[in-house]
């Protein structure tokens, strides 16, 4: 396999990327960051982080309902999708929130809020404890807010897949060969739409978004996190679906009792990509926590 196959190609395909005319590129250092903006420049201005192994497309269906009143920037997290690194990265989850603090900064940016799913939920804690001005909400969806069950296995074997580059190609060649694309989707127990299936199926079958995610998993380290919810002094909403097979909504129950300012919000049915499966429940929550009013603490000063 060359390089240039190992890699999504924006040239081709980028070319049927949903919403392929709202996307930029960022150089900042030594990452380049495909980023799409949506939506209204002066509307309250919402960052949505995906998960570990997704994109900036698993917010698709989402981005129709939301633009009428907010600006959307949805960027793929590094490592992810058309988001490319020179040389090493550091992908923990520190690193991660310091990078898009960094992306941030370039370009002169304070969101509203941060809207994270799965991994992305933790990010958005690290994050907005980094801002200036802090977010004035933080909203998790099926946030993975505590250890991966076996992690003293999971931990050691993603960081050694990590190191050797030959794992993340034979695995995107299994999922060109065999169903295992097809059984990871079904596995979510979520139903989402045949474009964004596609997709994923393509993310799967390239090395580098592959490596992406498992230097990302590699680097996990939960430590810190529930201090940094602890300490949090914007209100935290969690949204998480009962059914959700990959990351359980005890996680989210437990970030809900540590949180001093926290919502938790339960369904029975939508699965790990609850944001997809069911974009019009999942705005409607979204809307109730943007327009709740802010508390005296934040508008203090």
């Amino acid at each position: 396999m060359s390089a240039a196959s190992c890699r999504l190609d924006w040239d081709a395909d980028g070319r049927s990327w949903p919403y392929r005319e709202q996307s930029q590129f960022v150089t900042v250092g030594r990452m380049t960051w495909h980023v799409q903006f949506h939506g209204p420049e002066g509307g309250p201005l919402i960052l949505l982080l995906h998960g570990t192994g997704a994109s900036g497309h698993s917010w698709q269906t989402l981005v129709p309902l939301l633009v009428p009143r907010y600006r959307l920037m949805i960027p793929d997290l590094p490592g992810h999708g058309f988001t490319t690194i020179r040389g090493r990265a550091d992908l923990s989850l520190d690193g991660m929130a310091t990078a898009l603090h960094a992306l941030l900064g370039q370009l002169g940016l304070a969101p509203d809020a941060v809207i994270g799913h799965s991994a992305g939920g933790p990010i958005a804690i690290f994050l907005a404890g980094m801002l200036t001005p802090p977010p004035r909400r933080v909203i998790g969806i099926n946030g993975a807010y505590l250890p991966i069950r076996g992690n003293r296995l999971f931990s050691p074997l993603a960081k050694a897949l990590f190191a050797n580059p030959l794992p993340a190609a034979a695995f995107a060649l299994l999922t060109r060969a065999t169903p295992l694309a097809g059984n990871l989707l079904a596995s979510t127990g979520s139903r989402i739409d045949r474009e964004s299936a596609d997709i994923y199926r393509r993310l799967m079958r390239m090395p580098a978004h592959v490596q992406g995610a498992l230097g990302m998993m590699a680097a996990w380290d939960l430590g810190a996190l529930d201090d940094r919810m602890r300490q949090m002094e914007m209100p935290l909403t969690l949204i998480a679906a009962r059914d959700d097979p990959m990351v359980p909504d005890g996680n989210s129950r437990h970030a809900a009792r540590l949180a001093p300012q926290s919502r938790l919000i339960l369904t029975d049915r939508g699965g790990h990509l609850l944001h997809e499966s069911d974009p019009a429940l999942v705005c409607g929550w979204i809307e109730e926590a943007m327009a709740d009013p802010i508390p005296e603490a934040e508008t203090a000063g």
